[in-house]
């Protein structure tokens, strides 16, 4: 039996299989003025009396680690009006083999506590039993998009994001679910599955959140050595010299790459560039030149951490 956690409990005992269960007494729950869950019963219960008082439903899906990024979809959330859910999940089904899901930062007590803080309603923190309760035999896969780009070499990822995001929003049922630009091609593979599916909610984008020296915010960066950290700005300048040169008026994909792995391959702390791509940004088609609005996305691998970011440009002026 799952218990429940809300503003009146204190210490409460939760049992061992339910995802909250490494919560401690860091955050003082009789302060709380949000739910914090671990089963779908208890979110569904949550969602049916907000709908009976009123309200609209919003999610911001996220795997936890919560930082800045994060913080602009739930303060978004909010700001909508929504009765805001959060959940934190770190899903295995979206890491490959020899990926980092073992080590994936999972600091729940500093999560909630930042949910507190943002006026969430709902936190959603379910184990993977609760979540895949059986040998999981039915997924969701996006064809074509999830082939490029991260998926060309995290084979299965985005099966398994779709198929969570899948199941997040069943159990949700949200209004709106809000996503963020950094993972570019996760937000295009979402918004197609909740087109192609028939998923009666909106998905919004909302824009990436960039520390001072243009390195966009991630959980991942906390892996980063201090030099290594210093180093990864170079991910924003290559993106920059992109739009520069776009400015300028060359369009051709192939010039604008290779300016840009100069830029990049200049670090000494770089490992690997396992892509820089610009496609097309609804299709994710490769675009030869700079003729529509098209996205621009790059992976790097920097010391333990990969490393993605992106932009969006639209077509230059005629």
């Amino acid at each position: 039996m799952t218990k429940r956690f809300n503003r009146f409990e204190q210490d409460p005992v939760i049992p061992a299989k339910v995802g909250i269960h490494k919560l401690r007494s860091t955050v003082s729950l009789e302060c709380l003025n949000m739910e914090v869950v671990g089963t779908i019963t208890e979110v569904r219960a949550a969602v049916g009396r907000a709908r009976n008082s009123g309200r609209t439903i919003g999610l911001v899906p996220t795997m936890g680690a919560l930082h800045v990024g994060h913080v602009s979809l739930i303060e978004r959330c909010v700001e909508d009006g929504h009765f805001t859910i959060v959940s934190i999940f770190v899903n295995p089904t979206q890491f490959g083999p020899g990926e980092d899901f073992e080590k994936y930062p999972r600091p729940l007590d500093a999560d909630l506590q930042i949910c507190q803080e943002h006026e969430v309603d709902l936190v959603f923190a379910p184990a993977a039993a609760d979540m895949y309760p059986s040998e999981n035999l039915s997924w969701v896969n996006v064809e074509k998009m999830t082939s490029s780009l991260c998926g060309r070499s995290r084979p299965g990822h985005f099966r398994g994001v779709a198929t969570v995001c899948a199941k997040l929003f069943n159990i949700a049922q949200p209004d709106v679910a809000y996503f963020g630009q950094k993972d570019a091609q996760q937000a295009v593979v979402i918004k197609k599955m909740a087109a192609d599916l028939n998923f009666q909610m909106q998905i919004v984008v909302c824009p990436t959140i960039r520390e001072a020296d243009g390195l966009a915010v991630s959980s991942r960066n906390q892996y980063l050595s201090s030099r290594q950290r210093k180093d990864a700005a170079c991910l924003y300048r290559a993106l920059e010299k992109c739009k520069s040169l776009v400015r300028s008026g060359t369009t051709d994909s192939k010039t604008i790459i290779a300016e840009m792995t100069k830029t990049i391959e200049a670090v000494p702390s770089v490992d690997d560039i396992e892509y820089i791509e610009i496609v097309d940004a609804k299709s994710l088609e490769p675009l030869a030149a700079v003729t529509q609005k098209a996205l621009v996305a790059l992976a790097v691998r920097i010391g333990p951490a990969r490393l993605i970011d992106n932009i969006l440009l639209d077509a230059p002026d005629d």
